[in-house]
């Protein structure tokens, strides 16, 4: 069992978006290496994207924390669509090592962002979790890097003054708040499992999935809505 209360902090922990990161790296680097070039042409969830597009966006996204390159529009639609469209001649082999070195050095530019930065690690957990999920793969939008996450996503919604929810999370000891109380009214109420809520709050498709949701709109929890 995991303990979720341990999530409710209004302190920022500066190096948790680093290891979240090396913790996903560890797992999903060697999935990644392990399988054929072919894998990789399989469509997403993301509208327009395959395996491959989804990894060398995430790789670019690291790239530019890593080498501070930040300029106006970066993260945008096009920005993405610029990144992935100048990684057309790499093989897959090179757009997984950028990744892996992304992986590992961007913690530190992002502990010292002061909180700005700390959204492209959720981002890029969510990624690895839209991979898996287009492979059949276990383990989507969970799994053994799932409890830093929800640290991070606690600490994302609460900072952004998000809609204030309890998660009654399965397999989880204690509720998980996430958002901003307001002190006006109760917290949303959601009971199922972390994949499920991550893909609530990541606008991931929710088909085949059971969960309760009273005093919120799904809309309402996207964070990139």
């Amino acid at each position: 069992m995991t303990q979720a209360h341990a999530h409710d902090t209004l302190e920022r922990d500066p190096e948790l978006p680093g290891r979240l990161l090396a913790a996903e790296r560890d797992v999903l680097i060697p999935l990644l290496r392990s399988r054929p070039e072919g894998d990789f042409a399989v469509r997403t969830c993301c509208p327009g994207w395959t395996v491959r597009h989804v990894l060398a966006h995430c790789s670019a996204a690291l790239s530019r924390v890593v080498e501070r390159r930040f300029e106006e529009g970066v993260f945008s639609p096009e920005s993405n669509d610029r990144d992935i469209a100048e990684r057309d001649g790499w093989s897959v082999g090179q757009i997984v090592d950028e990744l892996e070195r992304g992986m590992t050095e961007a913690g530190p530019v992002i502990a010292k962002a002061g909180g700005r930065l700390d959204g492209v690690a959720f981002g890029e957990w969510v990624h690895a979790g839209d991979v898996r999920d287009a492979w059949g793969e276990p383990g989507a939008y969970g799994g053994a890097t799932a409890e830093l996450a929800l640290g991070l996503l606690a600490w994302i919604t609460r900072d952004r003054g998000h809609l204030a929810l309890h998660a009654d999370l399965d397999a989880v000891d204690e509720p998980l708040l996430l958002g901003a109380p307001s002190g006006e009214q109760s917290p949303a109420r959601f009971i199922g499992d972390t994949p499920t809520l991550v893909r609530l709050y990541a606008g991931r498709p929710l088909v085949g999935t059971r969960y309760e949701l009273a005093g919120a709109r799904e809309p309402e929890l996207n964070v990139y809505g």
